[in-house]
């Protein structure tokens, strides 16, 4: 499903880029237009310059041939009127020609910002809308394997036999389930009884969870159709990597009106599918190294970061207050562009944006 929307995506960004072409073509004819006429009224200038020197001349010397030369200064002087005339024209021309090429060289910048930043927005969007549809699976996930028969039994008749099939079963999603660090089943006082790979992540049944947000949460829960979520964390039993955090009720009979039992929490590996989504992002050819392409919470706090820098540590100050979806143009000529998430189908999202960061190309990418 998520290759299908990226291509679908990916189609839809190659139309944009088409489209974006045309504002450009228009400030580089309005470029070339300014040179031109630049140019010609140089020229025109010139060729008067020219003729009032003509005219000079011509009146020296029929001042010098006296009452002969009279009807001849009478012409040098209308030339030099027309040659003043024409100079008076090209300088209004200039002028004016001058105000309406600056007036549309400005509406050409905006539009071609406008119609950047509105791709960049939409591109924002699409980086959201794919970890939307992502992480829409795993509360899927934490809520049926919560129900599995091993999982139950492990919490109502705990014993060692029981936990040790209970791990067994969650080895066997993992060997399926490739985007998961770990899953763990706990009691209701918080201790991991059971997880999915305990040879690689054995410290995970040595520490406790009762006081996460999460656990309580979904503890508390009225019923086993609801989930809970503890966002993005670096987790110390799982050698610190970063994951993506859901967890869900077990109850009795695996029923979702049943007795509380425990609780299952699924590890994310956010890390490796984050890194794809935000590196996966449509940029035009000569983009990429311009820009930044973000996943951010509702703090701005980064979540991911197609260069790899500043994850789960910077924070971006972006005017999201203003507008859930939009872009901003700085002083130096960069467009930040971000998206809020639109959630799907029965999830809300949490209030996550996704970002592009782009930077004016150089002069050399420019030429080329």
């Amino acid at each position: 499903m998520v290759s299908a929307i990226i291509t679908r995506l990916q189609t839809n960004d190659a139309k944009q880029a088409k489209t974006e072409d045309y504002p450009l073509r228009i400030r580089e004819m309005t470029t070339s237009l300014a040179q031109t006429v630049s140019q010609k009224i140089s020229q025109i200038k010139q060729v008067t310059g020219r003729t009032r020197i003509l005219a000079l001349n011509a009146t020296i010397e029929a001042a010098r041939a006296g009452e002969a030369g009279r009807g001849f200064a009478i012409v040098a002087g209308e030339v030099k009127g027309v040659s003043d005339s024409i100079s008076t024209l090209a300088d209004e021309l200039e002028r004016d020609l001058s105000r309406q090429i600056k007036t549309l060289d400005s509406l050409g910048r905006k539009l071609v910002e406008t119609t950047k930043g509105d791709r960049l927005v939409d591109l924002a969007h699409s980086v959201i809308e794919i970890i939307d549809r992502n992480l829409y699976e795993r509360t899927a996930d934490v809520r049926w394997w919560a129900t599995d028969s091993a999982i139950v039994e492990a919490l109502e008749h705990p014993s060692d036999a029981a936990a040790s099939y209970a791990c067994h079963r969650l080895g066997v999603v993992l060997s399926s389930y490739t985007v998961y660090l770990d899953l763990w089943v706990c009691d209701l006082q918080g201790r991991v009884i059971a997880s999915g790979r305990p040879e690689r992540y054995p410290r995970s049944r040595a520490g406790s969870v009762l006081q996460e947000s999460w656990f309580n949460e979904a503890r508390n829960h009225a019923s086993g159709e609801q989930y809970a979520t503890g966002g993005i964390a670096r987790i110390e039993a799982l050698e610190n990597l970063p994951s993506a955090i859901y967890a869900a009720s077990i109850r009795e009979g695996g029923r979702v009106d049943g007795k509380v039992l425990g609780v299952l929490v699924i590890h994310f590996d956010w890390q490796s599918q984050g890194d794809t989504v935000v590196r996966g992002a449509r940029l035009l050819e000569g983009e990429k190294e311009n820009s930044r392409v973000l996943l951010i919470d509702s703090k701005q706090r980064v979540l991911a970061a197609s260069d790899g820098h500043g994850v789960l540590t910077e924070s971006l100050s972006l005017p999201l207050h203003t507008n859930p979806s939009g872009f901003e143009t700085t002083a130096d000529g960069s467009i930040r562009a971000w998206s809020r998430t639109p959630g799907y189908e029965t999830y809300p999202g949490q209030n996550w944006y996704g970002v592009i960061l782009q930077r004016p190309p150089q002069q050399q990418q420019m030429r080329a």
